[in-house]
């Protein structure tokens, strides 16, 4: 019980008491003491309920964090228990799954369909003292699913939002009327209006499935042991990263690929901007101005750039009028460099005579992400029984469906003919 609820009770016991002694015309004196004594208690504990109060209301709070917490972190520790090495020996061997590998399979199958077994998205996460060519990473057990595999990304990085659907199509009502407010010109006089809220649907679509398959030879499967798991898990994890990140900005939308943001510009109602000249920090300025006026942004802080690492060799070699700065100086000026990311794989390679490419320039507006990316369900692992029988090879398959959409176009801005070589 707590120590207010008892400090409460025995408020109330020793107010009845002396309502009792009170009473009487003639108390005694043993009575007129227990009045006195029953007194200077009744004032002590009004210290000590206040004081009870204090402390619990504190314990409440951590009491009320750690409940609004505790599923995500039993969720995040049962999934760091997940083994794909026992989901490679099941599919090899027919290895029955067992602890907490199998009671994750089991709640998978239980949402969804799959041919194979399924593999959170979670299970392909790069664990903390696993090797990999950049370094060692340490993942953030609170980030969401897909952010946390692709941490990276470059999707990630310029702000998209990824969301892991369970069925069916999941749709982004976004306003796009021109609500406005007017005076009322006179005593009498009405203010503007009516205009009309009106809302466009951005829908994401299971309609895109993106897969990769590896091979492991007999060798490997005997030889590895538990580095198999690792193995596994950083290749699936860079081939899908690569993927989805060219896909989310170059993807063509034919041949099973969805619509990309800079190919699709134009159909997703982005702005592209046409610089035609050589690179310089100003054509980044006015995009990032273009962002203020349109009330997309409130100041460089907010927008992010991902641009070709040539563009970047280019201005950082390039004098600006400014004595002692690059244009790449005069850039970081306007935009912070957490906010700057270089990628080959997310934007085409430069072509043409002035060599030049494009960037894309984006900005989360109001809390919302400029652009949508859905996955859904688990990744699909399954096993070719035939192609590697001879040789007593595994040979899987991983199957994801993908897609993505642009909440508000006034979010994006493309660059284009941004010029970093000489004729």
């Amino acid at each position: 019980m707590l120590d207010s609820v008892k400090i409460a009770r025995r408020q109330s016991e020793i107010r009845q008491a002396l309502a009792e002694l009170v009473g009487k015309d003639k108390p005694t004196e043993d009575e007129t003491r227990s009045m006195e004594t029953l007194d200077a208690e009744y004032r002590a504990n009004e210290t000590r309920y206040r004081a009870a109060l204090i402390a619990e209301d504190e314990e409440r709070r951590e009491a009320g964090n750690e409940l609004e917490t505790r599923s995500a972190q039993e969720w995040a520790e049962i999934m760091g228990r997940f083994q794909m090495r026992q989901v490679a020996l099941a599919l090899d061997e027919g290895r029955q799954l067992d602890g907490a590998t199998a009671e994750i399979v089991s709640e998978l199958r239980e949402k969804g369909g799959y041919r194979g077994v399924p593999v959170p998205w979670e299970a392909l996460e790069l664990r903390a003292g696993e090797t990999v060519a950049s370094g060692t990473p340490n993942p953030i057990r609170t980030a969401p699913i897909i952010d946390r595999l692709f941490a990276q990304s470059a999707a990630a990085r310029m702000g998209a939002q990824m969301i892991n659907i369970g069925v069916g199509e999941l749709e982004y009502p976004v306003t796009t009327s021109s609500v406005a407010a007017g005076w009322a010109d006179g005593e009498t006089a009405s203010v503007a209006g009516p205009s009309v809220y009106a809302t466009t649907d951005r829908p994401l679509k299971p309609d895109h499935t993106l897969g990769i398959t590896m091979k492991i030879t007999r060798k490997a499967l005997k030889q590895t042991g538990d580095a198999l798991e690792q193995a596994v898990r950083r290749d699936m994890n860079g081939a899908i990263s690569e993927a989805m990140d060219k896909a989310v900005f170059l993807g063509t939308g034919a041949n099973g690929q969805p619509l990309g943001v800079i190919t699709g510009a134009a159909t997703y109602g982005i702005t592209a901007t046409a610089v035609d000249a050589e690179a310089t920090s100003a054509a980044f300025r006015n995009a990032v101005a273009r962002f203020l006026t349109a009330n997309a942004a409130t100041g460089g802080g907010d927008v992010r750039l991902l641009a070709r690492p040539e563009l970047w060799a280019f201005m950082d070699e390039q004098q600006s009028i400014l004595p002692d700065l690059t244009e790449w100086d005069r850039l970081l000026r306007t935009l912070p460099a957490a906010n700057i990311m270089l990628s080959g794989n997310a934007l085409a390679a430069p072509t043409g005579s002035p060599v030049a490419s494009s960037a894309l320039l984006t900005t989360s507006a109001g809390g919302v992400a400029p652009v949508f990316v859905g996955t859904w369900g688990a990744v699909d692992l399954i096993r070719d029984p035939y192609s590697d029988a001879t040789s007593g090879g595994l040979r899987l398959t991983a199957l994801t469906t993908v897609d993505l959409t642009v909440s508000r176009p006034a979010q994006l801005e493309v660059l284009t003919g941004l010029q970093h070589q000489a004729a």
